[in-house]
């Protein structure tokens, strides 16, 4: 049976599946389709990233919006998602939490989060389902560093950035007004 845990952000989750170990191993469903009612996810994507490498703050705009279902298949992550649903309670609030492949812990990211992630490992190998194709159209993104949002990545080195990330604008909560995201929650 899979755990979920709603987070302090509407629609953001932590999904802890039910994994069976022995001295063979473990196995667990790290997916199932009857799980995710309200999303059809349509694509898988993986990363491969050494330690410091920071991704993020990407999302996409509408009508390319996306869920993410974000895992870590080997190493460790401290993943981190940021509300910009200008209607919600939380807008312009973040989570984060560590992602491993010892915890095999997943976090659902609605559509209308932006979504940012640095590697803790030597190296790190993260998967993510995504419910709508990637369009370069339509993505943006919001600098890792924000003064306003003011995310506790807890750096204990310079962190390893795009050059496309590193140029993101700032977050401003005013152009975020008429964006209708169409969220969708879990189950």
């Amino acid at each position: 049976m899979t755990n979920i845990i709603q987070t302090p952000i509407k629609g953001v989750q932590i999904i802890e599946p039910k994994v069976f170990e022995d001295h063979r191993g473990y196995f667990f469903e790290s997916f199932k389709s009857s799980d995710y009612q309200k999303q059809e996810f349509i694509q898988d994507n993986e990363s491969k990233s050494s330690k410091n490498v920071l991704r993020g703050l990407h999302y996409q705009l509408p009508p390319f919006a996306q869920t993410k279902l974000v895992r870590v298949i080997f190493g460790e992550i401290l993943d981190v998602a940021v509300d910009i649903r200008r209607d919600s309670n939380t807008f312009g609030q973040w989570f984060k939490i560590v992602l491993n492949n010892d915890n095999k812990r997943q976090l659902l990211i609605p559509k209308g989060c932006a979504h940012g992630f640095i590697v803790l490992s030597d190296m790190a190998i993260v998967n993510y389902k995504v419910d709508a194709p990637y369009s370069p159209k339509h993505e943006d993104g919001i600098k890792f560093d924000d003064k306003l949002l003011a995310i506790d990545w807890e750096l204990k080195d310079t962190p390893i950035v795009s050059a496309k990330d590193e140029v993101l604008p700032s977050f401003k909560p005013n152009e975020l007004k008429e964006i209708n995201w169409q969220t969708s929650e879990f189950r």
